[in-house]
């Protein structure tokens, strides 16, 4: 059985077959990757999640991968884009391992990793009566783009609404079955509610702290996870249940692996708080008719933040010991590395 070591992690013990693993925090926070390697400026920023070798000699390193400020995803990325370097006890610098010759392949995380988007809707009576076909085209699209054909574990979605009630309400629950949300969507009518207020900011509370126990859920089943949490409303917050300064600090304190994103319709939303609600992205349309496309603005952010999370494994053909890696990413011009190790005490030839 794989046995997972955590420096300092974030995380809970992931077990898995025969493994040696660490989490972001330990080896992020560690020695900078040596100047030996003359990788130069990084325009990247790569973030370990976990990592654990699998005998006979696979080494798998699950990480994120966005722009050096953070603030933006990069996905896409296949394992051409990617160079692998490991430093063993007789070695002054890195070598460079080839990418064919050691296997190296972007792998499925399905097993170990899953992604979350919890879309959050305002049905107050405003948009129930003026915008709610309009918004329910938009929402179909946005599950359109976001999870794929195919359900697969890796991806999974739930839908949630709020009025003036102290209640996130559940429209469907996570599923990876985008044909149930979108019947889900088809469903709404304009009796769903029965407050016309709108309790945005508790609605930003609770949505936080369901994302933050979807991630704790499977922290229990030894998967990490991330979330993302879009929440789309016409207006302000009418209800005055919960204060301002609560939902913004709930975002701002919130897990680091949950994303937010924000989108407002019409002239009295408040765009000053929808920013920092939508920490991550934020995007408003002028009128219903301009719905569908902000959100499908969003959803590419949402795609991205998804996406930029890499199990990338290949074969080392190192055979005792600890080592050092380095694994770089490289998109166009701009380039990013850390710097991670693994013990490949045990490692023999025949990895596939």
């Amino acid at each position: 059985m794989k046995c997972i070591n955590l420096f300092f992690s974030l995380f809970s013990m992931l077990f898995l077959l025969i493994s040696c693993g660490s989490s972001d925090d330990d080896f992020n926070s560690g020695p900078i990757v040596d100047d030996c390697l003359g990788l130069g400026a990084e325009q990247l920023s790569l973030k370990i999640q976990d990592h654990y070798t699998t005998l006979p000699g696979k080494v798998s390193v699950l990480f994120k991968v966005t722009t050096k400020d953070g603030n933006h995803p990069v996905a896409g990325l296949t394992a051409n884009n990617f160079k692998i370097f490991e430093k063993g006890s007789n070695d002054n610098c890195y070598k460079p391992i080839s990418a064919s010759e050691s296997n190296g392949r972007i792998s499925s995380k399905s097993q170990i990793f899953n992604t979350n988007t919890l879309l959050i809707l305002d049905l107050s009576n405003s948009v129930l009566s003026t915008s709610l076909e309009e918004l329910k085209l938009a929402s179909t699209s946005f599950i359109e783009q976001v999870m794929p054909s195919t359900p697969s574990d890796e991806f999974k979605m739930g839908v949630y609404w709020f009025d003036g009630e102290d209640k996130l309400h559940e429209l469907n629950p996570l599923t990876t079955d985008r044909t149930e949300l979108i019947t889900a969507i088809d469903g709404i009518t304009t009796d769903i509610s029965n407050d016309p207020s709108t309790d945005l900011y508790g609605a930003v509370i609770k949505a936080t702290d369901s994302a933050t126990a979807i991630l704790e859920e499977n922290k229990k089943e030894e998967i990490l996870a991330a979330a993302s949490v879009v929440i789309f409303t016409d207006g302000s917050d009418q209800a005055a249940r919960y204060s301002k300064d609560n939902a913004i600090n709930k975002v701002q304190n919130a897990d680091e692996n949950i994303s937010f994103f924000s989108i407002g319709l019409g002239s009295e939303i408040e765009t000053n708080i929808l920013d920092k609600i939508g920490k991550n992205g934020s995007a408003y349309a002028a009128n219903k008719e301009e719905l569908e496309d902000t959100f499908e603005e969003i959803s590419e952010d949402v795609e991205g933040q998804a996406n930029s999370f890499y199990l990338f494994e290949y074969c080392s053909p190192k055979r005792s010991g600890k080592n050092l890696l380095v694994i770089q990413a490289i998109q166009g011009e701009n380039q990013g590395s850390v710097q991670t190790q693994f013990d490949a005490t045990g490692f023999t030839g025949g990895c596939e």
